[in-house]
């Protein structure tokens, strides 16, 4: 199976992926905090182990920043 991950083509042996394997074998850091985009849209993170991955998704890890004034 091949996927964008970050906008970088990754090829998987496997032909079902989850959302949280996907996250594991990426060795995201800080994976409490971070969120997801699957093709466009957000993820929950309660249905990370849930959320099938599929040939040709697009996954986004973004991790959001706060800023304070000086």
């Amino acid at each position: 199976m091949k996927i964008v991950v970050n906008g970088k083509e990754q090829s998987y042996n496997e032909s079902k992926l989850q959302l949280l394997e996907l996250i594991k074998l990426n060795k995201v850091q800080q994976p409490d905090m971070v969120s997801v985009q699957l093709n466009g849209e957000f993820v929950q993170r309660d249905n990370f182990t849930s959320t099938e991955l599929t040939e040709g998704d697009e996954v986004d890890f973004l991790y959001f920043m706060g800023g304070g004034q000086r």
